[in-house]
């Protein structure tokens, strides 16, 4: 299994106290705390010391109000990089998410936004602030890449992994489905997946000097690339859309058989619609070339899937022709040695090959992945 990497925190020592103060003034009652532990983790009884609180690192909360049992998520984000560098860049996207959130069908409930004071001793809905938190519903459920884990170890799948492929899809054809004639939030999201700190340049940024699988001069080739993109996608404003902007298996949480709910939705409710199917569809490409070398077997047959349903229900054939820079994105993403540190070689110089040569055709062809691995 590839892991993503921890990229660093910041901490803040606060107290129980106040953290029983804030969901009490949230709830309108006094509240309990019945125990803080991080997600992913194993529930703590009690209310461990919450000296060294991460940036960056969710918690979940669980408390008593009257004589109910609640859990909330507590999530911030770390600064370092990726256009997160200070704190308005932080408070801007966690405003927003939870602005944005709970407008979206399946997604995960926002509770509040809030932050801790400049001291680092309290929680607060906004004021006197020092670093930003979301306060979100807890989820149960399983991660989408625990899945693709298990397909890329055994190379098999079942009747289940399908309908989830298909249920993914499903839910992109209907939040696609709902349009909106605003041309300068499609020219803006254009130009942020391009220079946003968090998309194409940012990315490229993080790549660290002198490595051993891509030159220099690659990747500015692709940057440039990119940006002959940009000029061709604006005038696409017709193609605006109800999106997600970050669907991939980190951000979904499924529940028994197909029944799922989405986590972090990013960066706009409006964009463009291949901004969705790439971030996912490129995880298939991605799990294939390491178990296979190149897009075949379970992870082909997943990938088809996925499109073949989209396609064929959206009848959207136009967005083969603006998928391009959102595949180029995504595939600098799974290649990057900053967020899969343990990736083989080979992997990433296909996926380069993938992002170098698929900017260079005007219709993206679903049959050609294997050759646009290839060296150019």
């Amino acid at each position: 299994m590839v892991e993503r990497e921890k990229i660093g925190t910041v901490s803040v020592d606060f107290s129980e106290e106040a953290l029983r103060q804030y969901l009490s003034s949230l709830y309108g009652c006094d509240v309990e705390i019945c125990g803080v532990w991080r997600l992913g983790c194993e529930k703590v009884e009690g209310v461990k010391d919450l000296k060294g609180f991460g940036y960056g690192m969710p918690y979940v909360i669980e408390f008593r109000v009257k004589d109910a049992v609640k859990r909330v998520v507590l999530e911030t984000m770390r600064p370092e990089g990726f256009g997160h560098d200070f704190p308005s860049d932080r408070a801007q996207i966690l405003i927003w998410q939870h602005s944005a959130f709970n407008k979206l069908p399946q997604h995960v409930r926002s509770i509040d936004v809030g932050a801790f004071t400049v001291n680092g001793k309290g929680l607060k809905s906004l004021g006197d602030v020092g670093e930003f938190f979301l306060l979100t519903e807890y989820v149960d459920g399983k991660l989408y890449h625990f899945d693709l884990d298990r397909i890329k170890a055994t190379g098999e799948m079942s009747s289940l992994d399908e309908k989830r492929c298909l249920a993914l899809s499903d839910y992109l054809v209907k939040i696609h489905s709902l349009k909106r004639e605003a041309p300068w939030l499609y020219v803006r999201r254009v130009r942020d997946l391009i220079g946003h700190g968090e998309c194409i340049m940012g990315l490229l940024d993080s790549y660290p000097y002198e490595l051993d699988f891509v030159r220099e001069c690659d990747l500015i080739d692709i940057e440039r690339d990119c940006i002959v993109w940009r000029w061709r996608l604006k005038r696409k404003a017709h193609r605006l859309s109800q999106v997600h902007g970050d669907f991939h298996p980190w951000n979904v949480m499924f529940h028994e058989g197909a029944d799922f709910t989405v986590l972090d939705r990013s960066r706009g409710e409006w964009g463009e619609p291949a901004d969705d199917v790439t971030a996912m569809t490129i995880n298939y490409i991605f799990y294939s070339l390491q178990k296979y070398g190149e897009l075949a077997g379970v992870f082909e047959r997943l990938y088809r899937l996925f499109w073949e349903n989209y396609l064929q229900k959206t009848e959207d054939w136009e967005i083969l022709e603006v998928v391009q820079p959102f595949y180029a994105w995504r595939g600098l993403v799974v290649a990057s040695p900053i967020w899969y540190p343990n990736l083989n070689r080979e992997v990433r110089v296909k996926l380069l090959n993938f992002v170098h040569n698929m900017l260079h055709y005007e219709k993206f062809d679903l049959d050609a992945v294997n050759s646009y691995i290839q060296p150019s």
